[in-house]
């Protein structure tokens, strides 16, 4: 294994790797796209009849193709899902009937609804105390490809950089997303550790460009061999003691 530069900065994903984002994305899907069903029906009154109910002619599994559909139509696009939902909610209540104008209003306001669910998360325990520690010792930040605000969020206090990759056009496993992290920290790959669940989003971007990577297999993919300087975890509450025996190995 190639001698490594002691660590100054730590990069992390967020969903899956600080939370459990699956029940927390379920949550938003169905809650936002009921919320949009049932205001669009209390605001059609009497013409509900010629309308029909949005979510009867547009069930949540349309919604769910057309963001499919339109991430191929808008390839640069495909990792800034709020602009895919918010884009294929305008789409589809077009095709309901309504002006442009109304469309947007209404996508405007169901992502507003959306990103308001997909905020209601909780850290797993031992996150806070895992970070305040940690930030003591190393530059931190967050590389996200989802739609996670961290300034909505009091973990946010944290991270003194956050990287949102799909917004800026670069989702991971583009190396963008990792080296402006970087750049913004002041450090170097060989003196960098990412932390994500993610073997092609997480691990092999950050191994590639000379990162060391804890990877937290929540899928338990025991079966895969890992590379040099690419450690298995099970969870991110395991992450203080593999620096530690990162540490004592310099040290040796």
């Amino acid at each position: 294994m190639p001698l490594h530069a002691p660590l100054d900065a730590l990069t992390f994903d967020l969903d899956d790797t600080l939370w459990d984002n699956r029940p927390v994305m379920e949550h938003a899907e169905t809650g936002h796209y009921a919320w949009l069903d049932e205001a669009l029906a209390a605001w059609h009154g009497t013409h509900l009849d010629q309308n029909g109910r949005y979510g009867e002619r547009f069930p949540l599994s349309a919604y769910q193709a057309r963001r499919l559909e339109l991430a191929k139509r808008h390839p640069l696009r495909r990792g800034d899902f709020t602009w895919i939902r918010e884009r294929s909610l305008s789409e589809l209540l077009e095709e309901y009937g309504l002006p442009r104008s109304a469309a947007r209003m209404w996508a405007a306001a169901a992502i507003d609804r959306f990103l308001e669910l997909r905020h209601h998360l909780t850290p797993y325990p031992e996150v806070e105390t895992l970070l305040d520690e940690l930030r003591s010792r190393y530059r931190l930040a967050a590389i996200t490809n989802g739609n996670a605000d961290l300034t909505r969020l009091p973990l946010a206090a944290h991270f003194p950089v956050t990287i949102a990759a799909g917004e800026m056009l670069a989702p991971k496993p583009d190396a963008r997303p990792f080296l402006a992290a970087l750049a913004r920290l002041g450090s170097t790959p060989s003196r960098a550790l990412h932390v994500g669940d993610s073997w092609r989003e997480d691990v092999l971007p950050a191994w590639r460009l000379g990162m060391r990577v804890a990877w937290i297999d929540v899928h338990d993919d025991s079966e895969r061999a890992l590379p040099a300087g690419v450690y298995r975890l099970r969870h991110v509450r395991e992450l203080p003691n593999l620096l530690q025996r990162l540490d004592s190995t310099l040290r040796d």
